[in-house]
């Protein structure tokens, strides 16, 4: 009595399920990669913001803190001496910061501080803006 073999189908993945699968696989690691650019950018822009912001911040405190009859709270357009300002703390941008002082009342000014800076072609700006006595108030 011959023996009878039983053919053992061997199954496997094909040529074609594989590079569909390598396929599905690249478009996946594609997408991971470009959303990894735009958080760095992302991150990047949210740090800058965050340094113009304590810029005009600490510029506005010291505007605030100034005798209302002195020279640092007349009237007027001013430029920052140190500009361009570079904040190192984390190696970011170069940033320029200005202020307009104007008369609010007559024992009032109102103080708007500008910081820009620019990353490529962009140009952003944070303003600031707050109405001050002098002498802290």
């Amino acid at each position: 009595m011959p023996i009878k073999k039983e053919r053992v189908r061997e199954r496997g993945f094909t040529l074609l399920e594989v590079l569909i699968a390598i396929s599905i696989f690249a478009v996946g690691v594609l997408a991971v990669a470009t959303m990894q650019i735009s958080a760095t950018r992302g991150n990047r822009l949210g740090n800058e913001l965050t340094q113009a912001t304590t810029l005009a911040q600490q510029q506005i405190e010291a505007l605030k803190g100034a005798d209302f009859s002195s020279a640092t709270l007349a009237l007027g357009n001013y430029n920052d001496p140190d500009n361009p300002i570079v904040e190192t703390s984390s190696g970011a941008g170069l940033f320029n910061r200005s202020w307009v002082i104007a008369a609010n009342t007559t024992f009032s000014r109102l103080v708007t501080v500008t910081v820009s800076w620019t990353i490529g072609t962009n140009t952003y700006n944070v303003v600031l803006s707050t109405v001050t006595r002098g002498g802290g108030n």
